[in-house]
């Protein structure tokens, strides 16, 4: 009896390690390896593309190396920059693929927004709508001021974010407010470069006057969906980690 009680403690922890062991984490490789499938299936010559890349900084090594006599040694140095070339050429075809799958669809300049890594605060719910067109004005701030983004055809989508920019000065006391269209019509941005579009703008405030005008900005709430609660009509908040392929 002795003996028994003595060797359970040890059964049951080993169980209890084998239940509570840590999860893996996901390798580097494999989240390179996902980002290709899914770039793939929508992009079919990405793979064609990065071999030629390869291939074409190698066969620029080994022209190199036989010019200088160093073969062998310009071969293996051209090697890491072949993969470093087709890993490029992997993250350009993945966000272009990100961007082609959520382009036209309601939310889709947030999930854009969504890639700017720090100085600026946007909205998770769009602070205009138009139920029946589905336009929407999503609302960030930052250094540069407030940002008003609409997604909708030019006719329409203007009326909407001049309307929202009416109501948004009342608040600011002056801060700069910018107006950008995501679309592909004239005045328009593409969303591929919405990103890079608001980064461009200049900063005009400060870190408090920025915090200020959060606040104030924040008080006017979001757009009021004639939806019953817990329900996102617009579906405005596309998966982020999906766009960088993660």
């Amino acid at each position: 009896m002795a003996r028994e009680r003595s060797t359970s403690p040890q059964g049951s922890s080993s169980s209890t390690g084998a239940s509570t062991g840590k999860v893996k984490k996901t390798r580097w490789y494999h989240q390179v390896w996902q980002a290709f499938q899914i770039t793939r299936q929508s992009d079919p010559a990405v793979t064609w593309i990065m071999l030629a890349v390869f291939l074409g900084i190698v066969a620029l090594g080994v022209v190199i190396g036989l010019l200088i006599d160093q073969l062998v040694y310009v071969l293996l140095l051209s090697v890491p920059f072949a993969l470093l070339g087709g890993m490029f050429v992997l993250a350009r075809r993945a966000e272009t693929a990100a961007y082609t799958r959520i382009e036209g669809q309601p939310g889709a300049s947030l999930a854009a927004l969504g890639t700017l890594r720090r100085g600026w605060t946007f909205t998770q719910e769009p602070v205009a709508v138009d139920p029946r067109t589905q336009d929407l004005v999503f609302r960030g701030v930052g250094r540069p001021g407030v940002v008003l983004v609409g997604e909708g055809p030019s006719h329409r989508v203007g009326k909407l974010l001049e309307a929202e920019r009416k109501r948004t000065a009342r608040v600011v006391s002056g801060a700069p407010i910018h107006l950008i269209q995501v679309g592909d019509g004239e005045g328009q941005v593409p969303l591929r470069k919405l990103p890079r579009t608001v980064t461009k703008l200049k900063s005009q405030l400060t870190k408090d006057e920025v915090a200020v005008v959060l606040r104030r900005v924040t008080s006017l709430g979001a757009a009021k969906l004639p939806v019953p609660k817990g329900i996102d009509p617009t579906r405005a908040r596309p998966d982020r980690k999906g766009m960088r392929g993660r």
